[in-house]
């Protein structure tokens, strides 16, 4: 096994660590939120407050990391992450729970970008989109087990476990990294040219990257966060809602390679344009659900989408980070995911105050369908000239 083959597995153990630990309490912190007394607009803004902060320091710590070195950011990243897993359970209010969730962000600010920009460096031309890809499948089989464990752990032992849980895998993730990762400047840190942040979002090809990106991450985070609130007006338990999303984030995993290898082969726009439309349209579908396997068919739907896009669109960031920095290119694209993240949940917080849960994603879906078309008109262009 050669060097790059190593410093790929241990970093793929190890964001599979730290990414089963986050997807263990996805199911249930809408509903620790709502216990505490949490109202839809204060939910959205307590999953947005991680969303925020990664928005914040993501393009500051890849553009620097592109510099500076990658393995310091992820190892104190990880640290963090294991602290403040901690800190759900001794959260006493909604308050002290945002608080939490904004530091646990930028926590994740210093990890999940930095190992992109890790493997990013170890890409070849022409198979971007298979390494990323490949790398992928950690992130989605930790957040795809992550709500299975967890429904089952709340259902056995309780919320507090679920929280233990993801101390402990996020400090095993962090002994792995102190251990076994070797320092590394990106290779592409002497050649590239070298941009302010706002020069690198304004880049040719990021405009597009970023708002498909951010197009994505709405219809994901309108499924993540208000499905488990839906769930219970149609009889499904926590630990089924557990089931769901670890089935269609399973899905993710598990075309992350073909489909990186098919962007790879130049159809990368067509399989952006298509991921987009069936994301977006399956939360339409939604309210429609009334049985567990209706439901489940339709977040499937929501999987398959993004395991359409998400490779595309990794392949073209991959692209892009050679001429501006991999840190920086990655750092541009989790703050886009982030932006989505954030819009997410703050106006799906506010339409379920307004009108009901199920108008959320009737309009979530809807709007998602017509700012596509809106979005690849606009940008379809500058997309195809970094494909090019």
């Amino acid at each position: 096994m050669n060097r790059d083959d190593r410093v790929f597995d241990v970093l793929f153990i190890s964001v599979f660590a730290a990414m089963l630990g986050l997807g263990i309490v996805v199911p249930l912190l809408p509903i620790y939120a709502e216990e505490l007394g949490a109202s839809g607009v204060w939910i959205g803004l307590i999953f947005s407050g991680f969303a925020v902060a990664r928005a914040i320091f993501m393009p500051i710590v890849g553009r620097v990391s592109d510099e500076a070195g990658r393995k310091k950011f992820i190892v104190f990243g990880l640290l963090a992450y294991a602290l403040l897993s901690l800190g759900y359970v001794a959260a006493g209010s909604v308050y002290s729970l945002t608080a939490v969730r904004f530091l646990h962000g930028i926590a994740s600010a210093m990890v999940v970008p930095i190992a992109m920009a890790y493997v990013g460096d170890l890409s070849g031309r022409g198979e971007e989109g298979a390494l990323m890809g490949k790398f992928q499948v950690s992130l989605f089989l930790g957040l795809g087990s992550g709500p299975l464990l967890g429904g089952v752990l709340n259902d056995a032992f309780g919320f507090s476990s679920a929280f233990y849980a993801m101390a402990a895998l996020s400090t095993l993730a962090f002994l792995v990294i102190v251990l076994f990762l070797p320092e590394a400047k990106g290779p592409s840190s002497r050649r590239r040219e070298r941009l302010s942040i706002p020069r690198a979002f304004r880049h040719p090809g990021a405009p597009a990257v970023i708002a498909f990106t951010t197009h994505n991450s709405i219809s994901r985070g309108l499924l993540l966060v208000f499905m488990p609130l839906y769930a219970p007006t149609i009889s499904i338990s926590p630990g089924e809602v557990g089931v769901i999303l670890t089935f269609s984030i399973f899905l993710m995993a598990i075309f992350q390679v073909p489909m990186g290898r098919m962007a790879d082969r130049g159809h990368a726009l067509r399989m952006i344009a298509a991921g987009a439309v069936v994301s977006a349209g399956s939360l339409v579908l939604i309210p429609a659900t009334n049985t567990f396997w209706e439901l489940f068919m339709v977040a499937a739907a929501n999987g398959l989408g993004s395991a359409l896009i998400l490779p595309a669109l990794m392949a073209v960031t991959v692209k892009l980070g050679r001429r501006m920095g991999m840190g920086t290119s990655m750092g541009a694209y989790n703050t886009a995911m982030s932006f989505g993240m954030i819009t997410a949940p703050l106006l799906g917080g506010l339409v379920m105050d307004l009108s009901s849960i199920r108008f959320v994603f009737i309009l979530g879906g809807a709007a998602g369908l017509a700012a596509f078309v809106a979005v690849y008109l606009l940008t379809w262009r500058s997309l195809a000239a970094v494909e090019a």
